[in-house]
């Protein structure tokens, strides 16, 4: 499935979205199988959901948003009841705050499935009758990006809890490129989406005009060697090239290192999906936070890109210019752009302007219909745990 989900027809969608099944319920295997599906035997993390939870809350979304024809994400704003008499109460995540979705009374594991699978045959049947325009289809492509963006979610989980994944992302190798930079020469973007280009994430409305000054940019993402160079050089004891938050999440880590990284003799190993392997040089540096890649570009003289940076090179057609394999964190704090209003999943962006700081690109574990230069992914600045990385940029000069 390499065609945007954002423009989907209703026959790509109903592929789109068995296949998006399917996937889920492979990951959701990986925590069975470990024992782990039960929420009493996850540990209550704040990163992570148990899995059992969020199994039954994507299929909830999906009928909540299709099925039951809801307005908004508000609680008075669908048309029908529930298939379980329960389901909002258990998996609203709206209603249920994090720290008690380990304690719910809810269905069995097998329970759990089946209610997946009566709301998949109710979409699908349900979207077989739907005309190919941009309102009717608009529900059907939500419920997509938001299981894709879960099944991603599971990744990272299994990754913090390192058990195996399922292949290809258990053998995932990052492609190297050589790095280079380019020199950008600036000027005006169309910053965000446009009205009429089919599914759009209200954070990405409204399109604006943009100025971008000149700028120069790694074609590539910082490598582990590159980034290795900064831990041996004692940049995790160099207070000078922290922030204050940043200077204050290391002294509560105790982190010399990225996550998952371990010294052994004169080389680094690294924790994947359970499996200790040889760290890669030439591959990019992954799981490191915003305050990481802010100190080793402090130590670089360099800087993070602005996410109008990025979009502006993404768009610029360079050949040498390459993005897809981790998310990038960018120096934009998570902001509504002008004119911004929001969409019926209200609490999709609204709750974490401000708090949050913009990524750009994909991961290796984005599907491919999911990619896209103009989507703004978000995450609180100590997030490590995330397939991702960053490339520096420095004013020309």
């Amino acid at each position: 499935m390499t065609s945007s989900f954002r423009n989907a027809t209703s026959q790509q969608l109903a592929q789109a979205l068995q296949h998006s099944r399917n996937y889920t319920l492979s990951l959701f295997e990986c925590f069975a199988a470990a024992g782990m599906d039960a929420a009493a035997r996850v540990p209550q993390l704040r990163m992570i959901d148990p899995p059992v939870w969020r199994l039954g809350q994507i299929a909830w979304f999906a009928e909540w948003f299709i099925l039951r024809e809801a307005a908004s994400s508000h609680p008075a704003d669908a048309h029908a009841n529930c298939l379980l008499t329960k389901g909002d109460d258990w998996f609203d995540a709206e209603r249920v705050p994090h720290s008690s979705r380990w304690t719910l009374d809810l269905p069995s594991t097998g329970g759990v499935k089946t209610y997946c699978h009566e709301v998949l045959d109710r979409v699908l049947d349900k979207l077989s009758r739907e005309p190919n325009t941009d309102q009717a289809l608009y529900p059907y492509r939500l419920a997509l990006a938001h299981e894709d963006m879960c099944g991603e979610a599971f990744l990272y989980t299994l990754q913090a809890l390192g058990l195996p994944a399922p292949l290809p992302a258990a053998s995932e190798q990052l492609q190297a490129f050589a790095p280079s930079e380019i020199g950008f020469p600036g000027g005006t973007i169309q910053l965000g989406s446009m009205a009429g280009s089919g599914f759009v994430f209200d954070n990405e409305r409204q399109a604006h005009s943009v100025h971008v000054a000149p700028f120069r940019m790694d074609s590539t993402l910082v490598t582990n060697a590159q980034y290795a160079d900064f831990v041996i050089d004692s940049g995790y004891d160099n207070r000078q090239f922290w922030s204050q938050a940043g200077a204050d999440w290391l002294m509560r880590q105790e982190r010399s290192a990225p996550r998952y990284w371990q010294r052994d003799g004169a080389q680094w190993r690294t924790m994947r999906f359970g499996k200790l392997s040889t760290l890669a040089g030439s591959e990019p540096v992954r799981h490191v936070n915003l305050y990481e890649a802010q100190a080793y570009c402090a130590w670089a003289g360099r800087r993070l890109p602005t996410e109008a940076d990025w979009e502006y090179a993404a768009l610029s057609g360079h050949p040498a210019f390459r993005w897809g394999q981790l998310w990038e964190w960018t120096a934009s704090p998570f902001e509504p752009y002008p004119g911004f209003t929001a969409d019926p999943y209200l609490e999709y962006s609204e709750p974490w302007f401000h708090t949050h700081q913009v990524l750009r690109g994909a991961s290796f574990a984005t599907p491919l219909r999911f990619g896209s230069v103009k989507f703004r992914h978000f995450y609180l600045p100590e997030r490590d745990d995330l397939f991702a990385g960053f490339r520096t940029c420095a004013w020309p000069g």
